[in-house]
């Protein structure tokens, strides 16, 4: 993998020759700084500020031009900072003009910007003078905007995790209202905010003293409206004793009524949205013409798979799956110095949803695919450096990563005797 590195470095590195202009911008939401330097990081023109809009990009490729053409460039590299998502239509806009766009990392800005002066100062113009000098020394990275399939992965990719996100709180808001006003639910109903019967009762008698004042037929009526053959008599029953010794408080029950029902109305279109979501991700997953190899991976399915592919964009772009590891946050670093030694831990310097896709990926894995799960008993067990269980399914990940990345280069479906080379079959049988 060093290696790996060091070769891309020197890639990044031949970008820059004399014939270069250097184009630092710090971004912001209204107004953005642009400092313009040449290969060995001297300024050549002085700095310009211009707005984040049509009229602003216009004047600063206009600049761009205007000094390429009065000191003999004849290209432009252009280096921002992904600060939020106000880059983006800068950086879509500049690549639509054939311009070169490429990201530097917010912390190397953080750490560089006193090299010149000695001082920790901060301001826009400041940091984009960083900015191009960190990218004259190659310390950049390109830029990569999905596009086609891809590109529309990664947007419905974000929308789920946004409304898993607030599907997860409003379940929580939801579970900490009936622990006050009703906290025997659950003995009757495991879930309460995941079963149709439940739901509705939610909706229309979900504490003691509704479910008292309507009693047995009239729970069961009401259960009758969400569901026709999985719950009965037996379970309304239950409701109404359940109901008789709770211990739930007991004022406030209109005004609590009312925020439970609007909560669970809410949840109610979060899961339909979350549906939607969903199977345009799965129709884009048989778009991305990869669907058949990947969902042949026994443990892996279609919303993770297109949710993967969502975070990484298209993999054959890159040149090894190592790169996949790293771009997930996956880089190992370690902390010594003279006598001290720290543990080996994961950088976590990478996309997060990545990583957490991965990790949800490995979880389901280690309990269906029998090759994963002997590799995960293995790496916990071993007699050398054991590791914990979140470690293992660390490892796991990256080897899912492996899977996937060279099952696409091949154009191979999944085949289980293959996955575990010879070497690591014998560990495993010794260890066993």
């Amino acid at each position: 993998m060093k290696k790996l590195q060091q070769n891309r470095n020197g890639k990044k590195l031949e970008a820059i020759t004399p014939e270069c202009l250097i184009v630092g911008i710090d971004i912001a939401k209204e107004k953005q700084w642009a400092r313009f330097v040449d290969y060995r990081g001297l300024e050549q023109s002085k700095a310009l500020e211009f707005y984040n809009n049509k009229t602003g990009f216009e004047i600063i490729v206009a600049s761009m031009e205007s000094i390429c053409k009065m000191c003999g460039f004849s290209k432009v590299i252009v280096g921002m900072e992904p600060t939020g998502h106000y880059w983006k239509p800068l950086a879509n806009y500049l690549i639509m003009q054939g311009i070169t766009v490429v990201m530097v990392n917010p912390y190397h800005v953080k750490k560089s910007k006193e090299l010149d002066d000695n001082s920790p100062t901060k301001s826009d113009k400041k940091d984009a003078l960083t900015i191009a000098k960190l990218v004259k020394d190659g310390r950049y990275y390109e830029v990569y905007m999905p596009n086609n399939v891809f590109g529309e992965l990664r947007v419905l990719s974000t929308a789920r995790f946004s409304l898993m996100k607030r599907h997860n709180a409003l379940k929580n808001t939801i579970h900490a209202v009936l622990d006050e006003y009703f906290p025997e639910l659950e003995t009757v109903f495991k879930h309460p905010v995941r079963g149709k019967a439940s739901l509705q009762l939610l909706k229309s008698c979900p504490f003691p003293a509704h479910i008292l004042e309507l009693g047995e037929e009239g729970v069961l009526c009401e259960i009758k409206k969400a569901v026709k053959k999985t719950v009965g008599r037996k379970k309304a029953k239950q409701l109404v004793e359940t109901a008789k010794t709770s211990i739930g408080v007991n004022y406030g029950l209109a005004a609590a009524k009312l925020k439970l029902g609007l909560m669970v109305e809410e949840l109610e279109l979060l899961i339909k949205q979350l549906e939607q979501v969903e199977a345009n991700m799965a129709k884009a997953m048989t778009e991305t013409g990869f669907g058949e190899i990947v969902l042949s991976i026994q443990g892996i399915g279609v919303i993770s798979a297109a949710s993967l592919f969502g975070e990484i964009g298209d993999p054959l772009r890159f040149d090894d799956p190592r790169q996949i590891g790293r771009l997930a946050g996956y880089g190992l670093v370690e902390d010594s110095s003279g006598k001290s030694k720290s543990g080996t831990v994961i950088s976590k310097r990478g996309r997060k949803h990545l990583r957490c896709v991965l990790y949800q990926m490995a979880l389901v894995m280690v309990a269906t695919n029998s090759e994963m799960k002997k590799l995960y008993a293995y790496l916990k067990t071993r007699r050398n450096n054991p590791l914990k269980k979140k470690q293992a399914l660390v490892v796991i990940s990256k080897k899912i990563i492996t899977i996937i990345y060279h099952l696409i280069k091949k154009k191979v479906s999944y085949r289980a005797e293959d996955v575990l080379g010879e070497f690591r079959r014998n560990q495993i049988e010794q260890a066993a």
